[in-house]
């Protein structure tokens, strides 16, 4: 990591950003220009790989080095690059559909390698680019361009995705709250392996107001809950309430009140192996229990691209091999 200080201005190119005006995606932008400025890393350091879509165009805005890929690939292109250069810090920019359909397959197995690459995932339950069909994280009954009587398909959880995928990183935080999103954003670059950031984003176009639940400010602290790891799992306006374990599921009680103290809360562990509380954090919801931000999952272990740079060293200094000459005196060979 550089000692050099940056500034976002240092991150950003010279490219009009274009959105649609209220678009989720401004704020993400600026989220990702301040994690970037305080993570310390050159922007010739840094590359920006993006698939297709809304959230894709954000590779034009970034003073880095960047790859608008195809459909689905960013995470395939992605792991190519780390792979190739590992000194590079890279960074996957992609939709929920970019991401979870047509590139769900190159997701699972990047989080399964553990190549250390940050993948932010704009979530917005909706195709925004082509137009307003249904995505792989639609709610279930959603009426939309591509299902006129509404999705009869059950949406991934993009957290269930990557647990599945044994990830070893996983936050959530949500367009408005750009203090929390560039929060995690930094602590997804700062993980060894692969960073899953699943940020909830509003397309006001298509799908406007699909987290209004949380989003807003006035209600927010009574559904959502601000995991940090250490802390009691406390949340409210008042940090009144807290969860605890009831047999094998989470439950929200009222400090005060029953005999409960700060002590019955849980505290919550991300650097555990263990994804079964995790798992449960993630995919919490209303209007029984607070939608989990911040860091859920920050396990430690070892990543593909380590490993790969550690078992090539590892073949060439056991090789007779040392030079092109060598290789070519290896090969059979005749005269005529």
């Amino acid at each position: 990591m550089s000692s050099q200080t940056y500034s976002t201005q240092d991150f950003k190119s010279d490219q009009y950003v274009r959105w649609c005006p209220g678009c989720g995606d401004f704020a993400i932008l600026n989220s990702i220009y301040k994690a970037m400025s305080e993570l310390g890393i050159a922007p010739s350091q840094t590359a920006v790989i993006s698939g297709i879509g809304c959230s894709s165009r954000l590779t034009y805005y970034m003073n880095t080095y960047g790859f608008h890929t195809i459909h689905g690939r960013a995470a395939a292109i992605a792991t190519g690059v780390k792979a190739a250069n590992p000194a590079l810090t890279v960074w996957q920019f992609t939709g929920d559909g970019d991401c979870l359909a047509i590139g769900g397959n190159h997701f699972i197995h990047a989080v399964r390698r553990n190549i250390d690459i940050n993948i932010v995932l704009h979530n917005n339950e909706i195709y925004g680019l082509t137009k307003g069909q249904y995505s792989p994280t639609s709610r279930k009954g959603l009426v939309t361009k591509s299902s006129p009587f509404g999705t009869i398909e059950r949406p991934f959880r993009p957290a269930e995705l990557a647990f599945g995928a044994r990830g070893t990183f996983f936050a959530r935080s949500i367009d408005v709250d750009t203090k929390t999103s560039a929060d995690v954003m930094l602590a997804a670059a700062k993980h060894k392996g692969t960073s899953v950031v699943e940020v909830l984003q509003n397309c006001v176009i298509f799908n406007d107001g699909a987290h209004k639940e949380i989003s807003s400010k006035e209600f927010r602290a009574e559904k959502t809950i601000l995991l940090k790891h250490g802390k009691p799992m406390l949340f409210g306006k008042d940090n009144e309430k807290g969860l605890v374990l009831d047999g094998f599921n989470l439950k929200v009680v009222t400090v005060g009140e029953n005999g409960i103290t700060e002590k019955d809360i849980l505290v919550h562990n991300a650097k555990t192996e263990d994804n079964t509380l995790h798992l449960k954090l993630a995919t919490m919801a209303g209007p029984e229990l607070p939608v989990a931000f911040g860091v859920i999952r920050d396990y430690i272990t070892n990543t593909y691209d380590d490993e790969l740079v550690e078992q090539i060293e590892q073949v060439q200094a056991k090789s007779k091999i040392k030079t092109f000459d060598d290789l070519l005196d290896s090969l059979d060979s005749w005269e005529i």
